[in-house]
This record gives C-alpha cells, sequence and structure tokens, in this order.
C-alpha cells in the first residue's frame, strides 16, 4: 500500500517544484538598463572686436574719433587712456604724440584684440622774423623835423615828428645821436652854416623839453653843404631845411 503512494507523491512534488520555479521566474525583475549619457555643452563662443578711427593722422592738439564693436564679450576696454567702454560705442581722444588704441573684448570663450595706430604730427615750427637791430629801428622811427624857408622855428608838424623821435629814444636809455641841421641852396654858405646850427639847437631843445637829456644829444651844421634833394624847386627845397638825426656809435 505505502509503495503504491510513492509514484503519486513524487509527481507531486516535481509539479510542486515547476509550479515554484515558474512563480520565481514572473517575479523575477528586469535588469536595468543606464540612461544615456548627456550630450556636452558647447564650448563658450570666443569674442571679437574691431577697432577703427575716422582718421588716422593729426596734427599736435587735434583730436580723433574712435568707433569699435564687439561680439559675445563680457569685458571691453581701450587702452592706453580710455579705459572700459561698453560692447559698442564711439569716443574722443587728443593723443599728444603717435600712439597705437588697442581694443580687448574678453569673456570665458577667450580675448579677441583689434588696434589702430594714430599719427601726430609736430606743427611745422614757425620762423621767427629776424630781430631788427638798432640801427635799423633807428631809421625807421626817427623822424626828422622840417623848417620853414629861413626860419629855426619849430613847425606844428616838427612837434609831431620829434615827439615819435622822443618816444623811441626813451626806449633806449643809452642812445646818444647827433642832430645835424640843414639848409636849402639859396643864401651863402656862411649864413646857412649859422641858420642850420640855430636849427639844430631848437631840435635839441624841444626834445630836452620832451625828457631827453641833453648830454644824450650832440649838434652840428651842414649848412647847404649836404643837400638831401638837388633840384632847384620848392617841393624840394622844403626836404633840404630839415634837423636830422643821426645815430652815434655805442
Amino acid at each position: 500500500m505505502k509503495e503504491s503512494h510513492r509514484p503519486l507523491v513524487r509527481s507531486l512534488l516535481i509539479s510542486t517544484a515547476a509550479v515554484a520555479l515558474i512563480v520565481a521566474g514572473c517575479n523575477k525583475k528586469p535588469p536595468v538598463t543606464a540612461p544615456p549619457a548627456p550630450a556636452p555643452a558647447p564650448a563658450p563662443a570666443k569674442p571679437t572686436a574691431n577697432l577703427t578711427a575716422d582718421r588716422t593722422t593729426i596734427n599736435k592738439g587735434e583730436s580723433v574719433k574712435l568707433s569699435w564693436t564687439t561680439t559675445d564679450a563680457t569685458n571691453v576696454s581701450i587702452a592706453p587712456e580710455v579705459g572700459a567702454v561698453t560692447a559698442q560705442g564711439s569716443t574722443s581722444v587728443t593723443p599728444s604724440a603717435t600712439t597705437t588704441y588697442t581694443l580687448t573684448a574678453s569673456s570665458s570663450g577667450g580675448n579677441a584684440e583689434s588696434s589702430v595706430a594714430i599719427t601726430v604730427s609736430a606743427p611745422a615750427p614757425v620762423a621767427e622774423a629776424p630781430k631788427e637791430g638798432y640801427d635799423e629801428l633807428f631809421l625807421k622811427e626817427v623822424r626828422d623835423a622840417y623848417f620853414d624857408y629861413d626860419s629855426a622855428a619849430i613847425r606844428p608838424d616838427a612837434r609831431e615828428a620829434l615827439q615819435k623821435t622822443a618816444d623811441f629814444l626813451k626806449g633806449y636809455p643809452n642812445a646818444r645821436v647827433t642832430i645835424e641841421g640843414h639848409c636849402d641852396e639859396r643864401g651863402s654858405t656862411e649864413y646857412n652854416l649859422a641858420l642850420g646850427q640855430r636849427r639844430a639847437n631848437a631840435v635839441k631843445e624841444y626834445l630836452v623839453s620832451l625828457g631827453i637829456p641833453a648830454d644824450h644829444l650832440s649838434t652840428t651844421s651842414w649848412g647847404k653843404e649836404k643837400p638831401f634833394c638837388t633840384e632847384s624847386t620848392e617841393a624840394c627845397w622844403q626836404q633840404n631845411r630839415r634837423g636830422h638825426f643821426v645815430p652815434n656809435k655805442q
């Protein structure tokens, strides 16, 4: 009786084991698949920079306009002198000497530069006119005094001329001059020598009254011996009736 149940028990055990295996297989989790790796982040863009000038050659003291543009920059500056600037813009500079300006644009993507050179030309030196010496100024500024016929009286026009002469001589305190008395050709030599001396003395006295020291003035007479004009006309004679100034050698 016992032996007849053994095959049945064995079959039940086998069936039970099979069912257990099937249930275990159904409850088994599938293997976990790793997620795909994320795509690498794009590299930061490298900045660009462009700097220009409205002209590249100027004269000293003049200004020039700088203009610039950049892209993808977090820091923008111009050297020298200007410093930090916006991403794009313009400004005026006045370099005192030839200068190269450099625009620098930077970010995490790198740096970019752009430069422009401004040439500063020094103005041509102004040639100074040669300074006139005392003798040249004397001839230009000192005025003769003219007289009426047979007279040693100082006329109004002579007073004006002698005032200008006095003003010049006051600018040269060490100047010494000789006053020559001259006459026209009419009359004797002796008479004209005396008349010329009276004219020279009259000029000296007037200059002294204007503040010129008497010891800076000497007088002499040439009468009619050294005429300025040689025609026998009243216009010519008038030019010869004068008190004339000659600078003494210093």
